[in-house]
């Protein structure tokens, strides 16, 4: 198992920070990930689910191999199961 965690930085939308992360824990760019993340998820609602300052939880789906936590404290966390 492959654990990634990183900030969401303020210039970056979190599906951005969703497929850079999943990107790094199956060790490859960003572009070469199959199938792309908009075919998984709704991109936009994943951009705007944490737009409100006042809104508090997280947002768990799995990708690929991986299941992602997307976190309204602004980080996200990839873990990679092998096999």
């Amino acid at each position: 198992m492959n654990k990634i965690q990183t900030e969401i930085a303020e210039e970056r939308c979190v599906s951005q920070a969703v497929v850079e992360a999943v990107a790094e824990a199956e060790g490859v760019r960003p572009i070469e990930l199959t199938p792309p993340l908009y075919e998984v998820i709704d991109l936009d609602a994943l951009d705007h689910i944490f737009d409100d300052t006042l809104t508090i939880g997280k947002v768990t789906f799995n990708y690929n191999s991986c299941k992602i936590n997307v976190f309204s404290d602004e980080y996200v966390a990839v873990e990679k199961h092998d096999g």
